[in-house]
């Protein structure tokens, strides 16, 4: 696996464990770090990620809402919603990741930590808003 799949993995740990605590972003990271023994390699991006999430959450949140039909951003699984914060943060504030990497790290991730609907379940939500940004002709790093 790789460096970037596994600070992705830590990203969305960080961010499940920010939907039960109001700590600071920071300090969690920090926290989960040692909980989990995280490798040292993976930390810096995965911190980027956590507080990048952290720093747009309401953008993030509400173009989440916006494009996830008949279920409200509360409704969705917590794991689910943090995978999808993670990858709409990647789509709009990362021109390093391609857009279609971020859709598939997501699916992948949902697929692994969520439920047996939650990889389509994501995709379906992404699919929607990279189409959306795709056609209000926002700069993408397609």
């Amino acid at each position: 696996m790789g460096k970037r799949r596994r600070s992705r993995e830590l990203a969305i740990k960080v961010l499940f464990h920010l939907e039960f605590s109001k700590d600071d972003p920071a300090e969690a990271f920090d926290l989960i770090c040692n909980d989990f023994g995280a490798p040292e390699g993976v930390k810096p991006f995965s911190k980027e990620l956590v507080l990048g999430v952290c720093a747009y959450l309401k953008e993030l949140d509400g173009l989440i809402g916006e494009t996830s039909e008949n279920w409200r951003l509360e409704r969705i699984a917590k794991v689910d919603r943090s995978i999808l914060r993670l990858a709409v943060y990647e789509l709009l504030h990362r021109d390093d990741i391609p857009p279609k990497v971020s859709i598939n790290e997501a699916v992948d991730l949902g697929k692994k930590f969520g439920t047996e609907e939650s990889g389509g379940f994501i995709n379906g939500i992404l699919d929607k808003i990279y189409g959306a940004l795709i056609s209000d002709n926002r700069s993408l790093n397609i």
